[in-house]
């Protein structure tokens, strides 16, 4: 960047204010006769002339985080750029924003958009006995996210995405993502039974984890395995086309596409039944790290449980694809508190790994990804700092749409595992 004088600290101190005031009162007064490229030559002159690097580096961290990660040359022209940001009313007078569409964040007494969980008693506010007891039965809910589509339709509207451009479609301003209802409102579906706060979900602090995989360990880097490994689709005609034939599949594109060395472990947990299957599984992964150090992703894979009538598609590349889910475990109910024996000491890196796939998504493909889900309890994802759950569509869903949901996913996760 090219802004490196240095200025004393205490003559500008309320020199910002007043520059965002004067600038959005001479444009309020007479916007009919300024035009945005008069507007963004005066910023530029007056932020050149008045402010110098230190005094926004003290006055707007942010903006200065932001800056280095975009790729404009200098700060002054991020700044320009970022005006309809930093003074709404200049960027709501030049053009209206456009809204994401916000689902329901499923706050305490709040029903879920189907309604089926209140009605299946599927979340229960007491506190389980085991952590397995935490999982409901999938098809007596729906997890919904972003965007459901309820009569069996495709939408045509995202059929753009990395793999066919190689580019961002959608981009999200760093500076609304550190508003927590911002964040929360456009990434995060909050389960009834929990409770989460700004503190918990920093955007800022989540994007600063380095995620990267460490490609000197030797030995396996990812495992993929299933909780729920009975897990079907609406036209599966077998075991394998189950989840655990889609975790073959994204094991064969993370080695054969990316290079990534991925262990595929097929242990059957949730039979004869799934009250136990994360108790049953957490020997068996305890084994499997013991044994492979060099682990560092941990992927349980999943598909959803949904009103009958809901399908989650979405066009990826052309393709009818099912959405997928992130979820997150806070280890914390409304009703108990923290829960001490369910504790996570990796429950920061977890959120953090959720989050910046699911921005990856977000950006890259948007609609693939439905909200984050997060829950009151644990889901074993507390051995590992990048230990993931993820549902891929639904029991709705045909086992092929959910099998054109491993490309994309496989993309994301290498976006953020190996950038």
């Amino acid at each position: 960047m090219h802004f490196k004088k240095k200025y004393k600290k205490k003559w500008w101190a309320g020199t910002f204010p007043l520059f965002v005031f004067v600038v959005s009162g001479i444009y309020v007064m007479d916007s009919a006769r300024i035009t945005q490229h008069t507007i963004l030559d005066a910023v530029s002159q007056a932020v050149r002339s008045n402010l110098g690097y230190q005094a926004v580096r003290s006055c707007m961290p942010l903006l200065v985080y932001d800056a280095t990660s975009s790729d404009q040359k200098t700060i002054y022209e991020y700044l320009t750029d970022s005006m309809d940001d930093m003074l709404p009313i200049y960027g709501y007078t030049m053009e209206r924003e456009d809204q994401m569409t916000v689902g329901s964040l499923g706050l305490p007494g709040e029903e879920d958009s189907c309604g089926s969980y209140q009605e299946a008693g599927a979340w229960d506010t007491q506190l389980p006995a085991r952590e397995d007891e935490q999982a409901p039965e999938k098809e007596q809910v729906d997890l919904q996210g972003t965007k459901d589509t309820t009569d069996a339709s495709v939408s045509e509207s995202n059929n753009r995405s990395a793999l066919a451009t190689g580019e961002k479609v959608k981009k999200f301003s760093r500076q609304k993502l550190n508003d927590f209802d911002y964040l929360l409102q456009n990434f995060y579906r909050v389960d009834s039974t929990t409770t989460t706060n700004s503190k918990q979900l920093n955007a800022a602090k989540m994007l600063a984890k380095d995620m990267r995989i460490d490609a000197k360990q030797e030995g396996p880097q990812i495992l993929i395995y299933h909780t729920h490994s009975q897990e079907r689709f609406a036209d599966s005609k077998n075991a394998d086309q189950s989840v655990v034939g889609l975790g073959d599949t994204l094991a064969d594109i993370l080695e054969q596409t990316y290079g990534y060395r991925v262990l595929h472990h097929k242990g059957k947990y949730d039979i004869p039944d799934r009250d136990n299957a994360y108790s049953r599984a957490a020997p068996a992964l305890e084994q499997i790290l013991k044994e492979n150090p060099g682990i560092q992703v941990v992927i349980d894979l999943h598909r959803d449980g949904v009103a009958e009538q809901t399908r989650l598609v979405e066009k990826v590349n052309g393709k009818d694809t099912a959405t997928i889910m992130f979820f997150n475990g806070l280890s914390h109910t409304t009703a108990q508190g923290d829960i001490s024996y369910l504790y996570n000491p990796n429950l920061a890196d977890n959120l953090a790994f959720s989050f910046q796939l699911q921005l990856a998504a977000a950006e890259y493909y948007p609609g693939f990804s439905r909200f984050i889900y997060l829950k009151g309890y644990r889901y074993n994802l507390h051995y590992l700092p990048k230990s993931l759950l993820v549902e891929v569509g639904a029991q709705t869903n045909t086992y092929e749409e959910a099998l054109n949901a491993m490309e994309p996913l496989a993309d994301v996760l290498d976006r953020v595992l190996g950038r």
